[in-house]
C-alpha cells in the first residue's frame, strides 16, 4: 500500500509555499496602481478625501504683523533699563487697526490679532503694565518681537501647504480656510463590492435553522469600508454554488474598482472562491505565514483587484487591516500607508509556538505610574469576534518568538492608526 501523504492544511505549523507578510504586502503594492480620476469638493465635503494636486498659498498668513496678547504696542528702543514711561495715543483692535502716527515715546493699546503699527516692534503685556491716565508705565525692557506673530509666520506666498496624497484631517480643513480656498482637487472615491460566502450564513431577521450562524463579517466589513471614506457595495451571503458565485464576482468587478469576499478561500470541497477566481481572472496567492487570516487570494477579475479574505471573524478584520486597507490607500493615492507602531510592556504572559507571525488582541492602557502598558484580551481564537471589540491594538509577535513571560516589552500596533 502506497504511504499516506496528507495535503497542505492551514493548521500545518510549517508551509513551504507560503509567502511572509512582507513579500505578500510587496506582491499587492505592485499590482495596485494609484487612481487617476479626481473631482472638485468644497472643503467641508474633504474630510478623510486625499489631495489629487499640492496646494500653494497666494497669500501670506498671517497676513500682516499682529499681536498674540492683549497690552501696549510699542517701539523697543523707547524702553530705558528702569521704568519707562510711555504716552497712549490710541487703541487698535482685531480688524480695525490704528491709522494715526506713533511718535517716539508713544503707544497704543492693542488687542490680540490686531495690527501691530510699522512703528512698533513688541508688545508689553497688560498685566506687565502700569496705567495712570494715558500714561503707561513699564517696569523692564522688552526685547523686538516679543509677542509679535509676524506676516507669513506661518504659511507664505508660494509655499505648498499640503501635499499630493494626503488624507485630509480636521485641522487641514481650517488650514485651506485660512487661504480662502472654498474647493480642493481630491480623488474620487473608490468603489467597494463586497459579499459573503457560504450556506451557513444567514442574514439578519432570517431565522437560523441547525448548523446555521448569522453573518457577521459583512457588517464589520462595512463597518471598516466606510471609516476609509469609500462608496459601499453590499451584494449580500452568496451560497456555496459556483454558478451563483462566478455570476457575482462577474457583477461585482464590473460595479467596482475593488471586490472583497470573505470565506470559501481555504482547502474544502465546497470553497469555490479561489477555483473561480483562477478561472475569471488572476490569482496571485493564497497562504501567507500568519495567524490569524492564514488563507488569502488575491489577484484581479477584469478591471478590479479582488481580495478573498478568510472566514472566520477576526481573520477577515486582521487580513483586512494588514493588507487590504494599505492596498485601498495606495489605491486611493494616498503617500503615507504606514501605520504607527509602539513599544510598551505587557502585563500578561503570552502563549504563542514559532513559526508563524501572530496577530493578537491587546488592550492599552495607562497604570496609576503614568506609564503605557498592554494587556491581551484573552482568548486569541480566530472565531472570538468579542476580542477585536474589547481589543484596542494589535500585539506583534514575529515568527521566531516562542511565548513570552509576563512583563516582556512588545510591539502593539494601535488600532487608532488603522481603523
Amino acid at each position: 500500500m502506497a504511504e499516506f501523504t496528507p495535503e497542505p492544511s492551514c493548521a500545518d505549523p510549517e508551509d513551504k509555499n507560503r509567502l511572509d507578510i512582507a513579500a505578500a504586502r510587496q506582491r499587492i503594492a505592485s499590482l495596485v496602481s494609484p487612481l487617476n480620476a479626481w473631482q472638485s469638493c468644497p472643503i467641508r465635503d474633504a474630510l478623510d478625501r486625499v489631495l489629487h494636486q499640492d496646494i500653494i498659498s497666494s497669500i501670506h498668513v498671517p497676513s500682516h504683523n499682529n499681536s498674540a496678547m492683549d497690552g501696549y504696542a510699542i517701539n523697543s528702543h523707547d524702553l530705558a533699563k528702569g521704568l519707562s514711561e510711555l504716552k497712549q495715543v490710541g487703541i487698535a483692535y482685531a480688524g480695525q487697526p490704528y491709522t494715526g502716527a506713533i511718535n517716539a515715546g508713544e503707544c497704543i493699546r492693542i488687542m490680540t490679532g490686531a495690527v501691530v503699527p510699522p512703528e512698533c516692534d513688541t508688545i508689553a503685556m497688560q498685566e506687565l503694565v502700569e496705567v495712570d491716565g494715558d500714561i503707561i508705565k513699564i517696569h523692564r525692557p522688552h526685547p523686538a518681537g516679543e509677542h509679535v506673530r509676524y506676516a507669513g509666520e506661518d504659511l507664505k506666498t508660494g509655499d505648498v501647504v499640503l501635499s499630493a496624497g494626503r488624507r485630509l484631517v480636521p485641522s487641514d480643513l481650517g488650514l485651506i480656510a485660512s487661504l480662502g480656498i472654498a474647493e480642493v482637487i481630491v480623488k474620487r472615491r473608490l468603489r467597494i463590492a463586497f459579499f459573503s460566502t457560504g450556506d451557513e450564513l444567514k442574514s439578519i431577521g432570517e431565522v437560523l435553522e441547525s448548523g446555521q450562524i448569522y453573518d457577521s463579517n459583512r457588517y464589520t466589513l462595512y463597518g471598516m469600508l466606510k471609516r476609509l471614506d469609500v462608496d459601499i457595495l453590499d451584494m449580500g451571503v452568496v451560497p456555496d454554488d459556483k454558478g451563483q458565485l462566478r455570476q457575482t464576482l462577474i457583477d461585482a468587478s464590473t460595479q467596482a474598482d475593488v471586490v472583497i469576499t470573505s470565506g470559501g478561500v481555504s482547502v474544502g470541497d465546497a470553497d469555490y472562491v479561489k477555483e473561480m477566481l483562477a478561472e475569471l481572472g488572476q490569482v496571485d496567492f493564497w497562504k501567507i505565514a500568519m495567524r490569524p487570516g492564514r488563507p488569502l487570494a488575491f489577484g484581479q477579475i477584469n478591471d478590479a483587484l479582488f481580495f478573498g479574505l478568510p472566514g472566520n471573524p477576526v481573520s477577515v478584520m486582521v487580513t483586512f487591516y494588514q493588507f487590504v486597507t494599505p492596498a485601498l490607500r495606495q489605491l486611493m493615492g494616498e503617500a503615507n500607508t504606514e501605520s504607527l507602531t509602539l513599544q510598551v510592556v505587557c502585563t500578561d504572559a503570552i502563549r504563542k509556538r514559532p513559526g508563524r507571525f501572530e496577530y493578537q488582541r491587546g488592550i492599552l492602557s495607562t497604570n496609576p505610574e503614568g506609564i503605557t502598558q498592554v494587556a491581551i484580551t484573552g482568548g486569541q481564537g480566530s472565531g472570538i469576534l468579542r476580542s477585536m471589540s474589547t481589543a484596542n491594538c494589535f500585539i506583534l509577535l514575529d515568527e521566531q518568538c516562542d511565548g513570552l513571560p509576563a512583563n516582556s516589552l512588545v510591539t502593539v500596533q494601535p488600532f487608532a492608526g488603522l481603523i
